[in-house]
């Protein structure tokens, strides 16, 4: 066998060398990575250092609380913290209110919404109506909630309420109308309170006077029908009747006795043996007055003692009821709920929206996240493929 005998003939063509230019970093990037991830955050660098328009933030704080609140217990603050609190409630209640087209009817009549959400050189993703949104009145009434935040620290019971406006003093003065509009609600809630208890109160009041009066006119029919003020004053009086004739009764048996011991057939014994029977005829008819058959006074002063029950405790209903009426009107006298400002809404000199850093570094953040997922899928998916 005889050794491999290699000889020169020329240059190497170039085809066969590995003298290549070296490809640009850019050729190398993956075009999937380009459309995922460079084009979206490209465009957020766009957007929000060149097209965003800055919006203005007026803040302002405050609390609502009742008058006569007293300092709540561990158990209140745990219920509190649980939203069982009754002023929480009552926050909530103009946490409401400003969301609500009521408060939108209310920044409506004072503003021109269409220019203040939309002022001339506001860029068309930050201005209403959008490219995708009409300018109808449901339209501008979900456009002007995106300009409204408000949230409440459960802790403090704080209530913040966030206002964004192209313009510094147009985003102070739609917070400064909310904020009345949620005192006015306020107001009003103390109003519709105090009439409900005064009108519940007067109408007890109403009752009571006209079961007493029904009561009284029962009596006085009574007293008519049986010709006597009072029965228990008729009942004494018979009773004490009927003590002193049986008085006089014991007496004249005392004296027929003596008489009987003396001279037995004195003629003075019939006499008053006819006095006897006389004060006991006149003793048996005036029991029977009082306690007999259904004419008697017995029947008579129970129902005048049933009218005179009736009546009396009617008259305690009116005194009740007077005071109750009386306690209301005083109550609804003070106001029980309050709104302080604990915070007056700001004028901003500063816009602080929209935080463009933030955003942008968001987008990139969420379409590398995007792009790793899809990668991990798709490598997946080939090595599967090649199993």
């Amino acid at each position: 066998m005889t050794d491999p005998n290699l000889t020169y003939l020329g240059p190497i063509p170039k085809a066969l060398t590995y003298d290549k230019k070296p490809t640009p970093w850019w050729k190398r990037v993956p075009l999937a990575f380009i459309i995922v991830v460079v084009v979206p955050t490209v465009l957020a660098v766009i957007y929000y250092l060149i097209i965003a328009s800055p919006r203005y933030v007026s803040e302002t704080m405050f609390i609502v609380r009742a008058a006569n609140a007293s300092q709540p217990s561990s158990l209140g603050f745990a219920l509190e913290g649980v939203g069982l609190g009754t002023t929480q409630s009552d926050a909530f209640a103009v946490h409401k209110y400003v969301t609500s087209r009521d408060a939108f009817n209310d920044v409506s009549r004072q503003f021109d919404l269409p220019k203040v959400l939309a002022p001339a050189g506001a860029d068309p993703f930050s201005r209403f109506p959008r490219p995708w949104e009409k300018r109808t009145n449901e339209g501008y009434f979900k456009g002007f909630q995106r300009f409204i935040d408000i949230g409440y620290d459960s802790s403090t019971g704080i209530t913040t309420l966030r206002v964004e406006a192209f313009s510094p003093r147009e985003a102070r003065a739609m917070t400064e109308t909310l904020l009345v509009g949620s005192e006015s609600l306020i107001n009003r809630m103390n109003e519709r309170s105090a009439g409900d208890a005064i009108k519940e109160a007067t109408e007890a009041r109403d009752r009571a006077r006209q079961r007493l009066s029904e009561a009284q006119q029962q009596l006085t029919g009574f007293r008519n029908r049986e010709q006597f003020i009072d029965p228990e004053t008729t009942a004494t009086e018979s009773t004490r009747l009927i003590g002193g004739l049986l008085s006089t009764v014991a007496q004249l048996r005392a004296e027929r006795a003596q008489v009987m011991g003396e001279a037995p057939s004195s003629p003075q014994l019939p006499i008053i043996n006819s006095r006897i029977a006389a004060y006991e005829g006149q003793i048996a008819r005036e029991r029977a007055k009082i306690a007999g058959d259904s004419g008697s006074l017995a029947p008579k002063l129970s129902a005048y003692e049933d009218l005179s029950l009736n009546r009396e405790f009617a008259d305690r209903e009116l005194t009740a009821a007077t005071a109750a009426l009386t306690n209301a009107e005083a109550e609804a006298r003070r106001q029980k709920l309050y709104l302080d400002r604990i915070v007056a809404p700001s004028t901003p000199d500063e816009a602080s929206e929209p935080h463009r850093l933030v955003a942008i570094l968001t987008v990139l953040i969420s379409t590398l996240l995007a792009y790793s997922l899809g990668w991990f899928i798709w490598a997946g998916a080939r090595e599967h493929r090649q199993d």
